[in-house]
């Protein structure tokens, strides 16, 4: 079972497909903190987190992902990280686009 034709939608929808392709869904060491922590830690650092002037379209992209998390428990954790971070996971996707759950028909449960 997988979501092939929905997870290369997914990529489309982003003008992600002729992009370069990610080998794992996260960066090693990805630091992932929040606006909110920023600003008690009172960084002054380039590298803090911006907020998202259209949280419509982010929420949209994790809605997405979330459903293709059914057949891709491989991108679970990382899902509901920040854009940069799951722009990159929509690369991993663009990348193993054939991956998807195995389930014999005689098997059991």
């Amino acid at each position: 079972m997988n979501q092939k034709k929905y997870a290369l939608e997914l990529v489309f929808e982003m003008g992600l497909a002729g992009s370069r392709t990610a080998a794992t869904p996260l960066e090693f060491n990805h630091n992932l903190s929040s606006v909110e922590l920023d600003k008690f830690l009172h960084t002054n650092d380039n590298s803090v987190d911006k907020e998202l002037e259209d949280r419509s379209s982010y929420q949209r992209l994790i809605g997405r992902l979330l459903y293709l998390t059914m057949t891709r428990p491989d991108i679970t954790f990382v899902v509901q990280a920040h854009m940069d971070a799951t722009i990159r996971v929509v690369r991993y996707i663009n990348g193993t686009v054939g991956l998807g759950l195995l389930m014999p028909v005689g098997g059991s449960t």
